[in-house]
């Protein structure tokens, strides 16, 4: 499991981290909080939603940050909804959006729709302008099914980016071993997860996974965004969301702890770096 460490030029009992900022694109909050955590706060990665409907904002402030693709099927919130860019019928629900549930896309998606979809966002991405550092699903909807994950694995491979996978207790949980199939395509990951449960804040979960650091590169993911009327008219859980742009942006133990605990930043370039076989440089 500390491999990874050893191929970013550290050593095989090293703790390293990445605190990406998810949903990139959602909304002006979210890009303002994101940017913020990026630019001056302890975030060292990010992932855009192509499909959503201020993705083509965020675009326009990039500056050559470490961001992804979200890659995203999903547009969970009752109030605000998004859906493909490639208008494909079986990836919307009859809201005309994606579906809110990963369930009910599962159910649905025919699986070149899929494929299709998932690409377009990338290569949208990639036109835009971002240095794409990695691949994420939200909701997990490519993880947990064997069909979907294909379309994750092979997309992963044909860029040639690393990707966010939960951990093996989700790996034994869904029934197929989804890490050792990327394992196997040379496909680069951490090696933990920190899931943070769904409608609750980061902190908690940050705060444990930090005092129970397991060697090896550890993912952290947070949702910052500043505080709007944007924000609290769709999201119910806004106030997460604040408490992550300040869990990121302003708070002092959070920097202490790594320092103390000798915990390296990492972000997923330098992941992108060892999946291509370049040189990682920790420094920039």
């Amino acid at each position: 499991m500390t491999e990874l460490t050893e191929r970013l030029g550290l050593g095989a009992d090293a703790r390293a981290v990445i605190i990406t900022g998810d949903d990139l694109g959602v909304s002006h909050a979210a890009n303002a909080g994101i940017y913020e955590a990026l630019r001056s706060g302890m975030a060292t990665s990010a992932s855009i939603m192509i499909p959503a409907p201020w993705a083509r904002e965020a675009a326009s402030r990039y500056r050559g940050e470490d961001i992804g693709v979200h890659l995203t099927l999903n547009a969970e919130h009752d109030r605000y909804r998004w859906g493909p860019i490639t208008h494909a019928p079986s990836l919307l629900d009859g809201d005309g959006g994606f579906p809110r549930t990963t369930v009910d896309l599962w159910d649905h998606a025919d699986l070149d729709e899929v494929r299709r979809e998932l690409r377009a966002q990338v290569e949208r991405a990639i036109l835009w302008g971002f240095d794409v550092s990695h691949l994420a699903s939200h909701l997990g909807a490519l993880q947990y099914r064997p069909e979907f994950f294909d379309v994750y694995l092979d997309l992963a491979v044909e860029f040639a980016l690393p990707i966010r996978l939960a951990g093996p207790a989700i790996e034994r949980t869904v029934g197929f071993p989804f890490r050792t199939l990327a394992a196997d395509d040379d496909v680069v990951f951490p090696d933990h997860f920190a899931a943070v449960t769904a409608g609750h804040g980061s902190r908690r979960t940050i705060e444990r996974t930090i005092h129970e650091l397991p060697a090896g590169v550890t993912e952290l993911h947070v949702h910052p965004a500043h505080d709007t009327p944007e924000l609290r008219a769709y999201d119910d859980a806004w106030s997460h969301r604040v408490d992550d742009h300040h869990l990121v942006c302003f708070d002092r133990e959070l920097p202490a702890l790594f320092k103390r605990l000798d915990v390296t930043l990492v972000g997923y370039r330098h992941l992108r770096s060892v999946q291509r076989h370049q040189r990682v440089d920790l420094s920039a």
